[in-house]
């Protein structure tokens, strides 16, 4: 791909558009901007653009696709994958700063929202006012606009579905700087083709999001958990799709593993109660009425003890306990992060029937290729998070060891119907392996998208696809 480099006249023009104390070039623009949150992708853009509304981004990308300029947009920068990192150089939009909480509509039940909010800034907003925004992705600083970019999913996706399903409309830049909007407040949409929905997910490649309309439901007003031990990791993980078939859905299963728990544990220097099992399923349950909510807790309580071999069932009901178990399931990531000089991530999803046996193979993967891979994961949607650690090794065995582990663990994933990514995107360094599952057929499909969208493929060049 040939694009132009920015000059100084670029600059001076893009500083019509944008006051010059928001435009950062050369030594300006940090190190933080050439990468994102996991670090194995890296490339600083040739000018960093710090937006404040969406006709600033209009008249950028209006100018950028005039002059072929390469243009990639940042929220937070907390990805996986790489999908923020401008490794063609050009614009860095960043819309870290868009980060309005536009209108609450409690008749049509919807939140508009500009791109740089906080999911956190989101729920703090929504629950003091009994309403609830119910994705629940790991990452609470990650930006709204990043998560519709991603399509995140998070803990509660069993019950309440992932990021797509609470987005009722989005206001977009197109990559010459059109404004359009596709969706709205409205419940229902049969007009035309789903333009929303490819956006959604689309990793800044087909447009900017620069508003978004938020689905809203009541907040349930309770919201047990139950932390449940097993003496080995193969009964927790038999456990969670027979839960789901047998009693009321849970908002939420994740497999906890002493090893991952441990690493937490020293991290954020809290412990959970009950901390020396093997393994460990965390259930949640919500609702609007105490006695259909203590019903269910009873029945899967006495499910795991009776049928699904657990050791025990312990009740998460104090805020104080609430906090801490859930406080250690977050911190995972952050946790195997610090105990590495460097990792890389696997965010495949399977079928909830085979996540045993591949935990299994992976397992046998860390032996074989004698590299540390903790993992955890939401199995209550067949999501995993597997990482590979460096630890001391050379860089170069690092690399080889990267490349053939990693092929082998997707392989293995896609014997079982399994795919790439869950919740974290393809971005820049997962493309090889979707290729490898999609092929060449289904990715002409998503290069003619792309091309309707950004002929001149300019919006973050050279991820997804």
């Amino acid at each position: 791909m040939s694009y132009k480099k920015i000059t100084k006249e670029d600059i001076d023009i893009l500083s019509s558009y944008v006051d010059q104390d928001r435009i950062f070039t050369k030594d300006m623009i940090e190190k933080d901007f050439a990468h994102d949150e996991l670090g194995t992708v890296s490339a600083f853009p040739d000018v960093h653009i710090l937006v404040l509304t969406k006709h600033e981004i209009s008249h950028v990308m209006a100018y950028a696709y005039k002059e072929n300029i390469p243009v990639t947009v940042r929220g937070a920068g907390t990805g996986l994958v790489g999908a923020c990192v401008p490794i063609f150089g050009g614009i860095l939009l960043d819309t870290s700063k868009m980060n309005k909480i536009i209108e609450l509509d409690k008749t049509n039940l919807t939140l508009r929202v500009e791109p740089g909010v906080l999911l956190l800034d989101i729920y703090e907003h929504v629950e003091k006012e009994g309403l609830f925004y119910a994705p629940d992705p790991g990452e609470k600083t990650a930006t709204i606009g990043g998560n519709i970019s991603t399509n995140a999913g998070g803990m509660r996706a069993i019950k309440y579905g992932v990021t797509r399903d609470w987005v009722r409309g989005l206001e977009v830049v197109l990559a010459d700087g059109t404004i359009e909007t596709f969706g709205g407040k409205v419940v229902k949409n049969s007009t035309g083709y789903g333009l929303k929905d490819l956006v959604i997910g689309s990793e800044g490649t087909l447009a900017i999001i620069v508003e978004a309309t938020l689905k809203l439901i009541p907040k349930p007003l309770k919201t047990v958990s139950l932390l449940v031990p097993f003496k080995n990791r193969e009964d927790a993980i038999t456990a969670a799709p027979k839960l789901i078939m047998d009693h009321v859905l849970p908002v939420a299963v994740e497999f906890l593993e002493k090893q991952s728990l441990q690493y937490s544990e020293e991290f954020l220097g809290k412990k959970i109660p009950h901390n020396n099992f093997e393994a460990y399923l965390l259930l949640s349950y919500d609702g609007n009425n105490d006695k259909a909510i203590d019903e269910d807790i009873e029945k899967a309580s006495k499910l795991c003890l009776e049928k699904y071999n657990a050791v025990d069932v312990f009740l998460v009901d104090t805020e104080e306990r609430r906090s801490s178990v859930w406080n250690v399931r977050g911190g995972f990531l952050e946790a195997i992060k610090s105990s590495s000089d460097e990792i890389d991530e696997c965010d495949v999803v399977l079928p909830r029937s085979n996540i045993s046996e591949f935990l299994s193979f992976v397992r046998e993967l860390s032996q074989s290729l004698d590299i540390r891979i903790p993992y955890f994961g939401h199995v209550g949607d067949g999501n995993l998070h597997i990482y590979f650690c460096k630890d001391s090794m050379p860089e170069s065995i690092w690399k080889e060891k990267i490349e053939k582990g990693f092929k082998m663990m997707y392989d293995k994933a896609f014997t079982f119907g399994g795919l790439v990514s869950g919740e974290h995107g393809i971005g820049y360094a997962k493309k090889a392996y979707m290729k490898t599952l999609l092929g060449e057929n289904q990715l002409r499909i998503m290069k003619g998208i792309k091309e309707s969208f950004d002929p001149k493929n300019i919006l973050n060049p050279g991820k997804v696809i």
